[in-house]
């Protein structure tokens, strides 16, 4: 299983080209790694710090129903999302029950490899990362409106 996700797309027509570059590494991985059959699902424009998403949510279902045979696959953990107690509870609690492995290919975190110390740490830094964005991206709005741009 593949999860693509990105925030915002970079205004190509159809699949913006982080998700096309996304779809190329983790397939190509896949491939290497000799992972067969695998479903791809993707979010293409929807913020990580939700869970609200119709990719996420299909693949979610696929797990709580044990209809994932092994493994979910990656970019990197701020792909997953970016709330440090819900993916904490993804990858720790959700995911080891259904014995399904996690591979954040950019992170190097591999499930089956043991705890990586670090990954809560990536978590919560992904978590600060989206609300810092947010408090710059109001920052502007809020200078761009008082000099009459809004």
């Amino acid at each position: 299983m593949l999860y693509l996700r990105l925030s915002r797309g970079n205004y190509l027509e159809g699949e913006s080209g982080s998700i096309s570059n996304q779809r190329t590494l983790l397939t190509s991985f896949a491939k290497k790694n000799g992972f067969r059959n695998t479903k791809i699902f993707v979010d293409d424009g929807v913020s990580g710090v939700t869970f609200n998403r119709q990719g996420f949510k299909e693949m979610f279902k696929m797990i709580e129903s044990d209809q994932v045979e092994t493994t979910l696959i990656v970019k990197d953990m701020s792909r997953l999302g970016r709330n440090y107690i819900e993916v904490g509870q993804l990858t720790e609690t959700i995911l080891p029950m259904h014995d399904v492995r996690l591979i954040a290919v950019n992170d190097g975190v591999d499930s089956d490899k043991g705890e990586d110390d670090f990954t809560p740490f990536r978590n919560i830094m992904n978590e600060w990362y989206a609300k810092d964005m947010s408090r710059k991206m109001r920052s502007t709005l809020k200078i761009k409106n008082s000099q009459g741009y809004a």
